[in-house]
């Protein structure tokens, strides 16, 4: 299963690690998805009157290596500026004695770090919720950098009680192709893909710093396409030794906000608004939260394994924490299925707009977290929702200065996934 289970993170002086202190924000918030954990706002205490009931955590897999293929693929382009001669600028002769060290796909002990802080979090904010009979109800999606991850939040949970509340990883929901899974992408044989427009940004701002490079190191001969990878090395090194990789020193802040963009766009069109099947992929996330808010059964014709919602055991109501282990584009799909950063304009593949607020580094970084609370306030019942920390605002049901929603509003909000999308998961087919 990897390296780094449950406990990894425990030791103080590891813990005191955690922030990589040496790369600066402006920097490590600029790679897009690959960006480490940070809260996006400080996180706002519920109205005095009010008292949080319920808390339903959405939490993606911690810090990890780059995927088998996009390590393939960095690897190239590695080699190819390895290949040149001489270097003519200062900054690449590292490369001289660099030795690619990275793995392929799992977590990394940053990012084992990241799940337990988040437990540790976690507890400190709800726990008047917990009691022996009352613990966390734990899920994963069945990828080893997403299982690790849900039992290092539960090591970071049990640790910061001292131990005297200690959840488990109840349910792995399989990632295997034609398994109904609620937290990972898939079941959507027709959905689309985002390549048109991300390859359109990278024809924009790929060939200046390819030759730039070129120049930089004769005879690398390296593509755009290699600079990008070049540029996603920096976030994967940087996260893998816990310091600035010296690839960072390659490229200028004003490349890497281009790097962004390119996140930005890749999930905007691949599971976001931009794509038209993308919102399916969280309906069934959203009525499983629906039934747990409202205490009632799923229903669900999307994604949801029923065999799973269908048992007490692995789908329990009334629980008052519940904590979902996942992946960053389901929980793209999810934003976009309840209706959070709903863009007035697309964003443009050939120009981004400066004022933003669809940045992936905002929306789903390594460790990225949703938290959907269930208040009481006086005898009626809320809901907000808090996105790596932001109080989102929740207009689509009514939300108010304290970004509350009454839970009969938001339910009532959420007919995109009450219907199945309207049609949208029949067009999966």
């Amino acid at each position: 299963m990897g390296m780094y289970a449950s406990g990894a993170a425990s030791d103080s002086a590891q813990y005191n690690t955690v922030d990589l202190a040496d790369v600066p924000v402006k920097l490590r918030t600029s790679w897009a998805q690959y960006s480490p954990y940070f809260p996006v706002a400080e996180y706002q205490s519920p109205p005095e009157n009010c008292r949080i009931t319920q808390a339903h955590l959405l939490q993606r897999h911690g810090a990890r290596y780059p995927t088998a293929s996009a390590g393939a693929n960095i690897v190239t382009a590695v080699n190819k500026l390895k290949s040149a001669q001489n270097f003519t600028d200062s900054r690449l002769q590292f490369l001289r004695t660099h030795v690619y060290e990275l793995g392929a796909d799992d977590l990394v002990p940053y990012g084992a770090r990241e799940s337990e802080l988040s437990g540790r979090v976690q507890f400190g904010r709800y726990s008047h919720l917990v009691t022996k009979d009352q613990l966390p109800f734990v899920r994963a999606a069945g990828s080893d950098r997403v299982i690790l991850s849900a039992t290092n939040w539960t090591a970071g949970f049990a640790k910061a009680s001292n131990h005297l509340y200690s959840p488990v990883l109840s349910v792995i929901i399989s990632e295997e192709a034609g398994q109904n899974n609620t937290l990972d992408t898939g079941g959507c044989p027709k959905i689309g893909s985002s390549t048109a427009q991300t390859n359109e940004w990278l024809l924009k701002y790929g060939p200046p710093i390819a030759d730039r490079l070129n120049t930089q190191a004769p005879g690398a001969k390296l593509t755009p396409t290699d600079a990008y990878n070049l540029l996603s090395l920096c976030a994967f090194e940087s996260v893998h030794q816990n310091r600035l990789s010296p690839f960072c020193n390659v490229f200028s802040q004003e490349e890497f906000e281009q790097f962004e963009y390119s996140g930005d766009l890749d999930k905007y069109y691949k599971t976001g608004y931009g794509q038209p099947l993308g919102p399916a992929q969280g309906i069934g996330y959203v009525n499983e939260l629906l039934a747990r808010l409202t205490g009632t059964p799923v229903r669900d014709n999307t994604k949801t394994n029923h065999t799973l919602t269908g048992s007490p055991v692995t789908f329990p109501l009334h629980r008052a924490i519940y904590a979902d282990f996942s992946h960053d584009n389901e929980m793209v799909g999810i934003y976009a299925a309840l209706g959070l950063f709903k863009q007035k304009v697309a964003p443009n593949p050939s120009s981004p707009d400066p004022n933003r607020n669809w940045l992936a580094s905002q929306l789903v970084p390594f460790g990225a977290r949703m938290v959907t609370e269930k208040l009481a306030c006086g005898a009626e019942e809320y809901v907000r929702i808090f996105v790596n920390d932001a109080r989102q605002p929740l207009e689509f049901c009514g939300g108010d200065k304290n970004g509350l929603c009454t839970l009969k509003a938001f339910v009532e909000s959420q007919s995109y996934s009450r219907t199945d999308g309207n049609g949208d998961w029949a067009k999966c087919f």
